[in-house]
């Protein structure tokens, strides 16, 4: 069966949304919930990187 996550349930009505009109936002803020969880991945491990670096204290 196909299921699909609430981010990506989220991403599509908004795409939907976009097109027909019912929304005027920027496409980078139609799109954010397909691609937010990797940025938000990518900074929390730049920052775990940050903090586990043996020169910065």
């Amino acid at each position: 069966m196909f299921k699909i996550s609430f981010l990506g349930l989220l991403g599509i009505i908004f795409i939907v949304l976009k097109l027909t009109g019912h929304i005027a936002w920027s496409w980078w803020w139609v799109t954010a919930p397909l691609w937010g969880g990797f940025v938000l991945l990518i900074v929390v491990v730049i920052i775990a990187y940050a903090l586990t670096m043996p020169g910065i204290k």
